[in-house]
């Protein structure tokens, strides 16, 4: 029987170049491998689970076997890979070898833990996939204060989501503003203001020291000596590629398994896509980068060698209190930020010297520019 294509990981990088092979090739054997549950879901929608009064099960889409059966393939869940052995293209489950014609790795990447004195450091919840959500709407049931670490792109979805869900919501992390690596100050303002008009308090600046339970739930000790009560903490403070497994199988790793633009990695007939994947120096954690890498990966694992390019790649953030659209100007270039508007309605816009744009910010009622502003963008990879 022939080798099949193996691919590990089925969140939105695994499942879609799946579909997009199968688009191409219904006849190749296609095996899935997933340390989860299998189940088919789109990862931005767990942040607008407690607006929408989503348990686990509304969010997801497709159980394994109904994806199984759609993708002709198997789909392996629960399932953790031991080790990979690129010289004789096969993997480890254990002591059980599997052999592959292509490997792709969709592995995703894992949330940043960082370690917290006290007694109560398991009621830290991070929420990186579908029974990450589920442990915390049920750990959330009942409960009313919640500590968001981070406030990032994730932690800033997350607090307009549990607010809209009834929660009381306090932001801890160690930056001067919101969205610190993404957002211009004056953006970044008024999506803050946004969210406190809802309730939300920021406390940016100290981080958390120590979590503590007491008799009415938990404190929160900040390193600025300020202590804030909660019932239950989300980590949202940023996520790592997973490359322990690839590293060790001796494929090169930067930040991230690093590819070219074939998506293949140092090793023949290993490629990997999504938020484990570094593309010509390029990490991107979002939706619109992984779909193209799909499309393209799906090409060449049926020998039409297709190169991955990307266009502006902006990224809508779910902040619904104050809607935001972000387009960062592109590695190693240089600019000048302009700023109009004001309150909940501004336009950031980066230029360079010859009054190119590289980049934008916008907020409110701006965000309906960014079709315009889209056109004017460089490409991110050309």
């Amino acid at each position: 029987m022939n080798a099949p294509v193996v691919i590990i990981g089925t969140g939105l990088a695994g499942y879609n170049v799946a579909r997009e092979f199968r688009k191409l090739d219904s006849d190749t054997p296609l095996l899935l491998i997933t340390a989860d549950d299998g189940r088919s879901y789109s990862k931005p929608m767990l942040s607008t689970g407690f607006g929408k009064n989503k348990e686990a099960d509304g969010l997801s889409m497709a159980e394994p076997g109904a994806m199984a059966e759609q993708l002709k393939a198997e789909v392996r869940t629960h399932t953790r890979i031991s080790g990979i052995d690129p010289g004789h293209k096969r993997l480890w489950i254990g002591e059980e070898a599997v052999a592959y014609r292509d490997l792709i790795l969709a592995w995703g990447a894992e949330t940043v833990r960082v370690p917290v004195e006290g007694d109560a450091a398991e009621l830290i919840f991070p929420i990186n996939d579908l029974e990450d959500y589920a442990r915390f709407r049920a750990a959330a049931a009942g409960k009313r204060r919640v500590l968001v670490l981070g406030a990032g792109l994730i932690g800033c979805e997350f607090a307009n989501d549990l607010i809209l869900g009834g929660y009381e919501i306090d932001l801890v992390a160690p930056c001067e503003h919101v969205m610190p690596t993404l957002l211009h100050p004056a953006a970044a303002a008024a999506v803050q203001a946004g969210l406190e008009g809802l309730g939300a308090r920021f406390h940016l600046g100290p981080v958390l020291n120590r979590l503590q339970r007491t008799a009415e739930g938990l404190e929160a000790h900040l390193s600025d000596g300020k202590v804030i009560p909660c019932d239950l903490v989300v980590s949202a403070i940023g996520l790592r590629p997973r490359v322990d497994l690839a590293a060790a199988a001796g494929l090169q790793i930067n930040r991230g398994i690093m590819v070219d633009r074939h998506l293949k990695t140092s090793h023949a007939n290993i490629y990997a896509l999504g938020d484990c994947a570094e593309v010509e120096g390029l990490n991107l954690l979002y939706v619109m980068p992984l779909m193209t890498c799909a499309r393209a990966l799906a090409q060449t694992l049926v020998g039409n060698a297709t190169a991955v390019s990307y266009g502006p790649m902006p990224v809508t953030v779910k902040t619904p209190v104050c809607p935001l659209v972000v387009s960062p100007p592109p590695r190693g270039t240089e600019g000048v930020w302009s700023v109009e508007g004001e309150g909940a309605n501004i336009k950031a816009l980066c230029r360079d010297t010859s009054g190119r744009l590289l980049g934008y910010a916008l907020t409110g009622s701006a965000v309906m520019e960014k079709l315009a502003l889209n056109k004017e963008l460089p490409p991110l990879l050309a």
